[in-house]
């Protein structure tokens, strides 16, 4: 078995299942069993003693689901591990069972595959200090290609409903800060799960707290997802969720991934809340509470973000994409001194201070509700945030078999063509690829080229303040790209029509 091919950073995730033409399953019960004595003995090497290890398990809607949860649960029997089968859950809930708990778990599993395809699935892998790293997963895998840990003993096996004990944190969290027990009475509050995991936020979250979930949509998981992709950054989803808000006439509306880690949202007007427009309102939260904090974003935020983030007294601070990226570089400030209350990806993976900086979207939402719930307007919260006139983004292939080698070619040639461009000033905060802003008179914008994290892909984001912006910013671009063996940049040619 080629386990090494499942890692994907700090996940494993592969074909779980037939049906797609090209697509051989590689995530079967033997590659799930190997992974799980392989998590055994890794779990093993960092805590210490002769006690029996206690894990959780849970899952999303995916149609594979139970059979991996089946699978994992008697092979972490067989190596002597106790086992609780969660059910369906949420990713951020597998976390908190190690956490919250009178009781916690050594550690949890969530079998989940975020967004992708109906076929594919994976694994993530929690303990108290947070989620396994990509250095962990490759420990993992190496262990997995081992003979099983078998035990002298089985290691027992039961159930329990730890989503009613998450939701009644989430609650918790909002009845305390409006001083009441039903704050979301007389709001009409619709979600969008997708046929995911998030359907639990209504009935044991919102409507306990007294809000009207009348209009709400694709509660039902179905591991087929027939309505949309779950994923708050697909067009399709935050077109569901606004035609939900402006139909039911909602106060506000809510969409999650399909396990949860993400979440976007529409205000009572249909503006979207996703991408900038999601960060600079928690972080307008977050300055309010913690003056002059440093927000980690990913390396695609606006322009417009940063001087937000700037006028209200903070720190914007741009970093590497990946969400493991910016939190671990959140954590890092903190560790030297920099207070740092928010790490967040414009993807929706949201991870706050107060919350273990655990990537969660439910309490993501939990937040701005306590903003509701305590009678303050959320359309103000993003007053005087300027969004970009134009924007796009190109994903260019790399053709030779050394990506890396490549797009760092690329990426140095561009640096090198950029300095000589005038008009052009290098962003002097980037910390990943090639970032420059252009001036009035060169498309009133900015662009970055940067090399995808693990995909022979060279990511080109251009934004610009004007009409057209973004056309002037992409011919200029054009002229190198055109020189450069080894990259397709079809998607921007056939946008300029060369």
């Amino acid at each position: 078995m080629e386990l090494m091919k499942l890692q994907n950073g700090s996940d494993i995730r592969g074909v779980a299942m037939p049906g797609i033409a090209g697509e051989d399953v590689n995530l079967n019960a033997e590659a799930v069993e190997a992974i799980a004595g392989g998590f055994v003995r890794w779990l093993r090497g960092r805590i210490k003693g002769e006690k029996a290890l206690r894990v959780s398990i849970g899952r999303d809607s995916r149609l594979s689901g139970p059979a991996i949860a089946e699978t994992l649960c008697a092979a972490l029997n067989r190596a002597g591990v106790e086992v609780t089968d969660l059910g369906l859950a949420t990713t951020p809930a597998m976390f908190m069972s190690t956490v919250l708990p009178r009781r916690p778990f050594d550690a949890a599993i969530m079998i989940t595959a975020s967004h992708l395809p109906w076929n594919r699935n994976g694994l993530k892998f929690f303990t108290a200090k947070g989620g396994a790293e990509s250095a962990d997963i490759r420990e993992i895998l190496t262990l997995a290609g081992e003979p099983f840990p078998e035990a002298a003993e089985q290691g027992g096996r039961k159930k329990s409903r730890f989503m009613d004990t998450y939701a009644a944190f989430l609650r918790k969290k909002i009845t305390d800060a409006a001083g009441r027990e039903q704050p979301l009475s007389g709001l009409r509050i619709v979600v969008d799960a997708g046929n995911g995991a998030g359907g639990f936020f209504t009935r044991k979250v919102l409507e306990p707290l007294g809000a009207d979930t009348t209009g709400s949509r694709y509660l039902r998981p179905d591991g087929h997802f027939p309505n949309h992709a779950p994923n708050p950054e697909a067009s399709e989803a935050m077109a569901s969720i606004r035609d939900a808000v402006l139909m039911s006439k909602a106060d506000f509306g809510i969409i999650f991934d399909t396990d949860v880690d993400r979440a976007g949202a529409v205000l009572r007007s249909g503006e979207e809340l996703n991408r900038n427009r999601l960060i600079a309102m928690i972080s307008a939260v977050l300055l309010r509470e913690h003056p002059g904090t440093t927000i980690v974003t990913d390396s695609i935020t606006s322009t417009g973000l940063a001087a937000f983030i700037r006028d209200r007294g903070g720190v914007h601070y741009r970093y590497r994409r990946g969400y493991r990226n910016v939190i671990n570089e959140a954590l890092r400030l903190n560790a030297e001194g920099t207070d740092c209350q928010l790490a967040m990806e414009t993807s929706g993976h949201a991870a706050l201070k107060e919350n273990w900086f655990l990537d969660d979207g439910a309490y993501l939402i939990v937040r701005l509700l306590m903003e509701l719930a305590c009678g303050r307007d959320l359309e103000s919260l993003i007053a005087g945030l300027q969004e970009p006139a134009e924007s796009k983004e190109f994903r260019l292939k790399i053709t030779e078999p050394d990506f890396k080698t490549c797009g760092q070619r690329v990426l140095d040639g561009l640096l090198t063509f950029a300095k000589a461009q005038t008009g052009w000033t290098e962003a002097p905060d980037n910390r990943e690829g090639v970032r420059f802003s252009l001036d009035d008179a060169h498309g009133n914008g900015w662009f970055l080229l940067r090399l995808s994290l693990h995909d022979p892909v060279l990511p080109l984001n251009v934004e610009s303040d004007s009409v057209g912006g973004v056309r002037v910013i992409a011919e200029a671009l054009c002229d190198f790209l055109k020189t450069q063996e080894g990259v397709d940049a079809g998607p921007l040619f056939r946008f300029l029509d060369v």
